[in-house]
C-alpha cells in the first residue's frame, strides 16, 4: 500500500498527521507541496478524492487568498486549481492520499479511514 502525504512541517496538524501513520506502522511518502507543488492535473485528482470543490480546499486565512480576490464567487474552479498550483500555501493542509481515496488531517484520526 502507497501512502502519500502533502505535508508541511511547520503546520502542527500536518506533524500530528505523520507521527499518527507512523504509529500505525505506516511509512509515508512525504511530498513538501510548499517546496515541490502539484500540477494543475495532480490537484484536480486530488480534489476528486477529497469529494469536495477546489474552494472547498483553499486556506482562506492566507494572504495569497486576499491579494488575489479569492473570494469572488466568479472564478471557475479551474482558476482556483491553478491559484492553489501557483500559490501552494493556499492549499489546506495536510492531505494524505491512499487506496484511490485522500482526506484532509483535520482533524488527523480522519486519515485513519482510508489506510
Amino acid at each position: 500500500m502507497t501512502v502519500e502525504i502533502y505535508h508541511n512541517p511547520r503546520c502542527s496538524k500536518s506533524r500530528a498527521t505523520l507521527a499518527l501513520l507512523e504509529e500505525n506502522n505506516i511509512t509515508p511518502e512525504v511530498r513538501l507541496y510548499l517546496e515541490n507543488p502539484p500540477t494543475a492535473e495532480q490537484l484536480s485528482g486530488v480534489i476528486a478524492q477529497l469529494g469536495i470543490t477546489p474552494r472547498e480546499l483553499l486556506r482562506k486565512g492566507e494572504d495569497e487568498y486576499k491579494e488575489n480576490n479569492l473570494k469572488d464567487t466568479s472564478l471557475n474552479d479551474q482558476q482556483i486549481i491553478d491559484l492553489m498550483v501557483q500559490f501552494p500555501r493556499l492549499i489546506e493542509r495536510p492531505i494524505v492520499i491512499s487506496n484511490g481515496q485522500a482526506r484532509i488531517g483535520r482533524p488527523p484520526e480522519s486519515v485513519l479511514e482510508i489506510i
